[in-house]
């Protein structure tokens, strides 16, 4: 039993192994493409039906491999979320398309494609910086409300009456300076205000640089800290700790190699 997990674990841990799983997750994705042309259906269909087949088959067989190397019974199977996931898309693929499940398995089949997250580990690390950086970017996010809130209401005192299209209400003001974030077309918006007012660039400058160029600094800034601390915690669990068997057998081999010397030192 042992020898075969040793064996499960070498070939899970291979990079060709991965390769391959890879590969099969972008032909399956392109089989799925090539699966909403009416014509390449009706006339490539039970191939196409073979090929989801075939990559479920492979799918299960990586499953069962890595639950033999996470040996005893499989358990640290399940203790990676990233396995998690990758047996509920099997478990998924494996309900019948008939009934009221057909659409929910059409549908469960592109989440073969979301595979290609937990098999190229690059985007398992930038996945994982994204989801530690969900508390510190809510924070953010909070903050940019708060100034979007207090510039739509500004903006709706100043240019209401003259520009109701963008400011009639404090709906359109919020939507108005979501539009300005987006660095989209806000030029016109500001030129129509400073019909009215010409000295409302400063209004829509301070915003941009506030609510565009530094918050959005700020999302760039958490995100990147957070990939860091993500690449070193991959390095941490890369580095296999020293076995008991290990420093055992360097402290004899540093004995050996010290008695060998105090030889010398009384021969001499």
């Amino acid at each position: 039993m042992e020898r075969l997990t040793q064996i499960a674990r070498r070939v899970t841990n291979a990079r060709a192994f991965e390769l391959g799983i890879v590969v099969i997750i972008v032909l399956n994705g392109a089989m799925l493409g090539l699966g909403t042309s009416q014509s390449v259906a009706s006339g490539y269909g039970a191939w196409l039906h073979l090929g989801y087949q075939v990559s479920l088959a492979v799918f299960i067989a990586e499953a069962l491999l890595k639950m033999a190397a996470s040996a005893p019974r499989g358990t640290g199977y399940f203790r990676d979320g990233w396995n998690v996931f990758d047996f509920l898309v099997i478990v998924l693929a494996l309900i019948p398309a008939t009934g009221d499940f057909a659409l929910v398995v059409r549908l469960a089949r592109l989440l073969r494609v979301m595979r290609l997250l937990s098999a190229i580990r690059e985007l398992r690390l930038i996945v994982t910086a994204l989801v530690h950086s969900i508390p510190s970017v809510g924070h953010v996010i909070m903050l940019m409300s708060i100034i979007v809130y207090i510039y739509a209401i500004v903006g709706y005192e100043l240019f209401s009456d003259h520009d109701p299209a963008h400011w009639g209400s404090l709906g359109m003001a919020l939507l108005t300076l979501f539009n300005i974030i987006t660095l989209e077309g806000w030029t016109e918006v500001m030129f129509k205000a400073m019909e009215f007012h010409p000295l409302a660039w400063l209004y829509f400058v301070s915003f941009v640089v506030v609510g565009t160029f530094v918050v959005i600094n700020l999302f760039i800034a958490i995100i990147i800290n957070n990939l860091d601390e993500a690449k070193l915690e991959r390095i941490r669990d890369l580095e296999t700790p020293v076995s008991r068997e290990e420093l055992l057998r360097e402290l004899r081999a540093t004995q050996d190699a010290l008695r060998k010397i105090e030889q010398r030192l009384k021969d001499y």
